[in-house]
């Protein structure tokens, strides 16, 4: 922490370089959970969560990855870094491979169980992916796996980087240059430390540094239960290959299950540390650390000078990427129900609002009419060539008064007593899916497709409704806004305007009967 940086501000040619640089930041968030997130407040246990979150990859991997590039990279010779990891790592070494070295190709390799979700952000980060079958976590030093093909397609190329986080010393040295030093300044009472286990980076650095800055302070390591998965940390029995010292760095280790990470994550979220399912992997390994100290009468053994128990984890990554599997773990309760859901699958093609059309169109675009409207009749109103007008209410409604040339299309799902479909999402889900119906017949569409089409309904909501489908299959159409209401109101319908007439034999059409001007 050369330069704190007090202000935040990166300027100048490598002001993004200074930007990723911890030697040139004020040290991430230290957040203490307020009581309701910490059972364990009334026994004088205070909890915090440092931030790894907030550095600019927002995430715990960052560090690990300045670290290892900086002292890999041959400047003029490294032009591809490959790196086996199932996210954090080598998405945080592509951003940085840019940013600080230049370097634009970066390989991940990684296991073909990992999720789509993952693999399209890989993909958004600018990833050349190959996948790998066998187990999502393989053994460090497993020759079928992809972690040693990374390794050995490195030996194969001098231009090609292998910084491999599971053997690079680097890794886990970073958090003795950056994060423990950080933690240490940013609170010097803390008496327990904890982070998860994976390739044990984290914990072998942050163990080391404190068994030498700190010696009191418990470090807790946390693997998954065995047979269980949380993304980022392993098994115990994954640790034992690993070579890193992390067992001269660890005091305690606790197994902690997917279902418990999930949740407590879930619950950190909402309460606004937002961070992903191994931050709440490490919190619940430290509750359960807690309470067992607390059950044999040990807590207060932990207890620094001023009698409160001060206690660190880490919170590694975001929960975005892992939506899916939050859902998957921790079932429906843990959400609120979607109403409406239904509307999910219906009305899915855009609305625009300049496809809703005042009356004043109908002498503008659609119809030719004498110069003084109030003194023609219905029979003087002619509609313009290659101009469509459809009317979508009953037939006796249409029957009754109608615009002319008009061609009726009546809906099952609508009548005059029907409700609006934006304000009664069943009458949306009808109409929308017969809509979708009707006009889904290549005839119809072949008839209509060369002509501007005006949808009229009751009050201009289904007709507009009609508009967007007609405009997702490439039909230029618009509604009329207020239907014949609208008209009503404007003096356009019966007495007051254009003259009703006797009901006689007017164009009723099914959609296959569909009949259009082409003058």
């Amino acid at each position: 922490m050369a330069n704190l940086n007090e202000r935040n501000v990166y300027f100048g040619r490598d002001s993004l370089k200074k930007y990723f640089d911890p030697d040139c930041q004020p040290p991430l968030p230290l957040v203490e959970l307020p009581e309701h997130l910490n059972p364990y407040y009334h026994d004088g246990v205070r909890i915090y969560a440092k931030m790894m979150t907030m550095h600019p990859a927002n995430n715990v991997k960052a560090m690990p990855a300045m670290n290892m590039l900086e002292t890999s990279v041959t400047p003029g010779k490294t032009n591809t870094i490959i790196e086996y990891s199932s996210g954090s790592t080598v998405i945080s070494m592509s951003m940085i491979a840019r940013v600080m070295h230049g370097i634009q190709d970066t390989r991940a390799f990684l296991s073909n169980k990992t999720s789509e979700a993952k693999l399209q952000l890989m993909q958004f980060f600018g990833l050349n992916i190959t996948l790998f079958g066998g187990p999502s976590q393989p053994e460090p030093y497993d020759e079928r796996g992809g972690i040693q093909s990374a390794r050995r397609m490195a030996i194969d190329s001098d231009s090609v980087l292998n910084p491999n986080q599971y053997e690079n010393d680097n890794n886990w040295k970073s958090h003795i240059r950056w994060t423990g030093p950080q933690i240490y300044k940013q609170l010097p009472e803390i008496n327990v430390l904890c982070a998860g286990m994976g390739t044990s980076g984290t914990m072998t650095g942050l163990g080391t540094y404190f068994k030498e800055a700190k010696p009191s302070v418990l470090r807790l390591g946390v693997c998954t239960a065995p047979g269980d998965r949380v993304p980022g940390p392993r098994s115990f029995a994954l640790m034992k290959p690993v070579e890193f010292p992390w067992k001269a760095a660890v005091d305690v280790i606790e197994e902690v299950n997917s279902s418990d990470s999930f949740s407590l994550s879930l619950d950190l979220c909402r309460e606004g540390i937002v961070c992903g399912p191994s931050s709440g992997f490490n919190l619940q390994g430290l509750f359960q650390m807690l309470e067992k100290r607390k059950a044999a009468g040990t807590l207060s053994d932990l207890a620094g000078p001023d009698g409160s128990i001060h206690c660190v984890f880490l919170c590694c990554d975001l929960p975005y990427q892992y939506i899916g599997e939050y859902f998957q773990k921790l079932g429906a309760d843990k959400f609120h129900p979607i109403q409406n859901e239904g509307l999910t699958k219906v009305d899915l093609y855009r609305y625009d609002e300049s496809w809703e059309r005042s009356p004043v169109v109908l002498f503008t675009h659609f119809y030719n009419t004498p110069s003084v409207l109030s003194e023609c009749l219905l029979s003087d109103i002619k509609l313009r060539p290659l101009c469509c007008v459809l009317d979508l209410r009953t037939m006796a409604d249409f029957a009754s008064w109608h615009l002319p040339g008009s061609v009726n299309i009546p809906l099952r799902s609508l009548d005059s007593h029907t409700a609006r479909p934006f304000s009664d999402p069943t009458v949306l889900e009808a109409q929308w899916l017969e809509l979708e119906a009707m006009f889904k017949d290549p005839s119809v569409i072949t008839k209509l497709e060369s002509h501007h089409v005006l949808v009229i309904c009751y009050n201009g909501d289904t007709a507009r409704v009609a508009t967007s489908v007609l405009r997702a299959k490439g039909i230029v159409a618009d509604s009329l806004r207020g239907g014949y209401q609208a008209l009503k109101d404007h003096g356009l319908w019966g007495s007051s305007g254009v003259e009703s007439v006797e009901k006689s034999t007017y164009p009723t059409a099914t959609t296959t009967e569909l009949s259009v001007s082409t003058n």
